[in-house]
Parts: structure tokens; C-alpha cells; sequence
């Protein structure tokens, strides 16, 4: 039987450059995400053959909803090969502001609390199995912290410190964790962005490049790398001169604009 991936966020973006790069590969499909109608349209637009995916609905921020996910698959199509915990949020926020308080609760769980419970129907049974993938997508956005991106740098750095946390907990079991960082990738998330973007890919030269380090397992990898090396640099750069260099930047959009 063709091997299963098993994503979330597949509704646009990365998700769906993903998912479309590992169907070309030979890989069935197993898609989540809210918006269920929008990726069956998708789907039967892409002429995906039905025998090779299911759609799930979830919503990733609910624990239960996306742990029913879960099960559903393995029931339906079976255990995973790889599982990518993709589904994520990214708005600016004010601390000063309360309602953005709400904005920083949301962007936690989906981006932190939901990636865990993405990945929890699928441990024990590939750790039994001795093999697997659990692919998180973090960003280059958790190396420093960003004035007005507190919410989504902290998650992001989140998604960094936890899947290195499982990486040893699942060490020696054949079951690989994969840390993806991306820079800056043209989605609906980074579209309104009011700043310049260096290195802009698309989604599928992301899913290009990302793909081959997935099934390799490989740890930890920035995609591309020149923004490897920019994020390098800033991590080095004395706080006085990081803070002086990034005054006056454009800030993400707050929810309330």
C-alpha cells in the first residue's frame, strides 16, 4: 500500500503545496482542516483520484476535534507514514491591549497546544510500529522576538523548544521528529504583511525543498537557507544593536485593524 501523510492546514499555502508534492510522489492523503468544502473543491480541481485521499474536518485550536482526526485516519487509511502539524495563525498583537490578550490565547493553542494534539493519536502506535514522521512547522520568526509579532514569535519558538523535547523522547524509537522553519513564503498569511520580505518562495518551492527532508528526518532545517544565515546573524547581534536595528519597523496587523 502507497504511503500516508497526514497534514493539517491543508486548506492553502503550505498545506496544499505539501500535500500535492507528496500525492505526486506516490503518497495517498489524509487532509485536514476546517474549511472542509473549500478543500474538496480543491481536490476535484487538482483531479485528485478519491481512492488516494480523505477529508477530515477539525478544527485544530479544540483538542478533541483534531484527536477525532486522528483516529479517523488510522481507522479509515490507516497509521501514518509522516503526520504535519502545518495548521497555523499569525497576527500581531499590543500587550497594552486586552483583546489582544485573546489573540495571544488563540495563537498558543493552535499553534503550540494544537501541533501536540496533531501528533498525540499517532506516538504510541508509531513508536510500536518503530517508524514515522512528526513534522512541525515552526519559522524563522522563533529565533528572535519581533516588536508587535509577540504572539506568533513565542508560538513559533514554542514549536522549536517542544518538537526538540519529543525529538528525545522518540530517540532510538524510528520515529522521527522534523523541525521546518521557513522564512518568508507567499500565503494568505504573509500577504498583508506591511514589511519587506526577503527570500520570498513560493509554496511549492518550499514543499520543493522541504519534502526530501521529510522523508529523510531530517532534525532541524530553515528552508531557504540564505534565511538561515540572516537568522543566524540576528540571533549573534548584541541586544542594544538588535533593538536599534528593528525600531521604527512596520508591525504585523492587530486583529482589531
Amino acid at each position: 500500500m502507497d504511503p500516508l501523510l497526514f497534514i493539517t492546514g491543508a486548506s492553502s499555502g503550505i498545506g496544499q503545496a505539501l500535500a500535492r508534492h507528496a500525492y505526486d510522489q506516490g503518497w495517498r492523503l489524509a487532509l485536514v482542516a476546517r474549511r472542509h468544502d473549500e478543500i474538496l473543491r480543491w481536490a476535484e480541481a487538482q483531479q485528485l483520484d478519491p481512492a488516494r485521499y480523505r477529508i477530515y474536518r477539525a478544527d485544530v485550536a479544540e483538542i478533541n476535534s483534531i484527536v477525532a482526526a486522528g483516529q479517523a485516519c488510522v481507522i479509515e487509511q490507516g497509521l501514518p507514514d509522516v503526520v504535519v502539524a502545518n495548521a497555523g495563525i499569525s497576527v500581531g498583537m499590543d500587550t497594552a491591549e486586552r483583546p489582544d490578550l485573546d489573540v495571544l490565547a488563540r495563537t498558543l493553542a493552535i499553534n503550540n497546544v494544537g501541533l501536540a494534539a496533531t501528533f498525540h493519536p499517532f506516538v504510541a502506535a508509531m513508536r510500536a510500529r518503530g517508524s514515522g514522521r512528526l513534522v512541525g512547522i515552526a519559522s524563522v520568526a522563533a529565533i528572535r522576538g519581533l516588536p508587535g509579532h509577540g504572539a506568533y514569535c513565542a508560538s513559533k519558538a514554542g514549536v522549536v523548544s517542544y518538537c526538540e523535547s519529543l525529538r528525545g523522547e522518540l530517540r532510538g524509537s524510528g520515529v522521527r521528529v522534523v523541525t521546518l522553519a521557513p522564512g518568508y513564503v507567499d500565503t494568505p498569511l504573509t500577504r498583508k504583511n506591511r514589511y519587506r520580505m526577503p527570500f520570498l518562495m513560493t509554496p511549492e518551492a518550499f514543499a520543493r525543498q522541504a519534502w526530501p527532508l521529510i522523508v529523510r528526518g531530517v532534525s532541524y532545517r530553515v528552508i531557504p537557507w540564505p534565511m538561515g544565515v540572516v537568522a543566524k546573524l540576528l540571533r549573534l547581534l548584541p541586544d542594544a544593536l538588535f533593538d536599534r536595528l528593528l525600531s521604527g519597523r512596520p508591525r504585523k496587523h492587530r486583529a482589531a485593524d
